[in-house]
């Protein structure tokens, strides 16, 4: 199990940008993938980005080309930096992770939401 801890949400007006940042702990980072997953009110929760530990990343089409997945090994840390907010975009987000080796890091974004790992998550509201 890896703990993580998002930080890094808020309110911002359409068009803007945040960062969020996802603090890992506990087992290897290196041996997970990692990814976002968002649940709008009265939405079901939809995987947006993973991130694997070779780096190589996956986006929802509903953000591709506007939020960008990041890690910082040396301090275990992924980041979304999110451009070009809009309404849509508004919902809780939340940090994932599961092994390498498990069933679900290969096959992308849309898997996020079974990965065995996931922070509490953390509200990022935007305003028209």
């Amino acid at each position: 199990q890896v703990k993580l801890v998002e930080s890094g949400g808020g309110s911002v007006q359409a068009g803007g940008s945040l960062r969020l940042s996802c603090a890992a702990s506990g087992d290897t980072f290196s041996s997970h993938c990692f990814g976002w997953f968002r649940q709008a009110p009265g939405k079901e929760r939809e995987g947006i980005v993973t991130i694997d530990g070779d780096g190589r990343t996956t986006y929802a089409q509903s953000v591709k080309g506007r939020f960008t997945v990041s890690q910082d090994r040396v301090n275990n840390i992924v980041y979304l930096q999110m451009n070009n907010l809009n309404p849509d975009d508004t919902a809780m987000y939340h940090c994932a992770a599961d092994p390498q080796t498990g069933a679900y890091c290969m096959d992308g974004y849309g898997w996020v939401t079974f990965f065995g790992s996931r922070g509490q998550g953390i509200l990022v509201t935007v305003s028209s």
